[in-house]
């Protein structure tokens, strides 16, 4: 039987978006977002955290650099009884055509052949409109919250055409959404 999976996108869904991040201790989760992900971890959820970091690829960052508020993220959700089991991110320029940035779906793939992971149905949650294209993109599922970037690009759904399955006001309530999507 397939894992039951959820990803999230990490700036403005599970920490607050301050732009390009430079020092990890700037990370600060947003409100109720690890209790959310204890949530999954509790119902033997795997929950996958993706980001695109075009900072490393516009030179304001190295990829060490996003490695160590990744780290502080994984830190952040453990003081509070969460945890990640996995966390990819693309470093590239958005100009650079690669397959990991999202909406493609390379970081989705690398996470399923690693963890044994069934994309069709998997439900992706953030911030921006594009992590909604990359769940379509890969046959599944995604939820808009409308925390950091949500507002303002949930203002673009209709004239984009990627409208999300689910739209919440912050990652408690897409969390809800998902576990009662999955029959949980």
């Amino acid at each position: 039987m397939a894992k039951k999976v959820v990803f999230l996108d990490r700036d403005g869904t599970l920490n607050v978006d301050i732009g390009y991040m430079r020092n990890p201790e700037e990370l600060v989760l947003i409100e109720g977002a690890a209790r959310s992900v204890r949530k999954l971890n509790d119902l033997g959820v795997f929950v996958v955290v993706l980001t695109n970091q075009s900072g490393v690829g516009r030179g304001y960052f190295t990829e060490a650099e996003v490695g160590r508020a990744n780290e502080r993220l994984l830190e952040l959700l453990k003081k509070e009884g969460a945890r990640a089991d996995a966390v990819y991110f693309c470093p590239h320029h958005p100009d650079d055509g690669c397959s990991c940035r999202k909406p493609a779906i390379g970081m989705l793939k690398q996470a399923a052949a690693e963890h044994g992971l069934e994309l069709k149905g998997a439900i992706v949650i953030g911030d921006k409109l594009t992590d909604v294209e990359l769940a379509h993109n890969a046959g599944g599922r995604g939820v808009l919250v409308l925390t950091g970037f949500g507002s303002d690009e949930s203002a673009k759904v209709g004239e984009t055409g990627r409208a999300p399955d689910f739209i919440a006001k912050e990652i408690g309530e897409a969390v809800d959404w998902a576990i009662r999507e999955m029959g949980l």
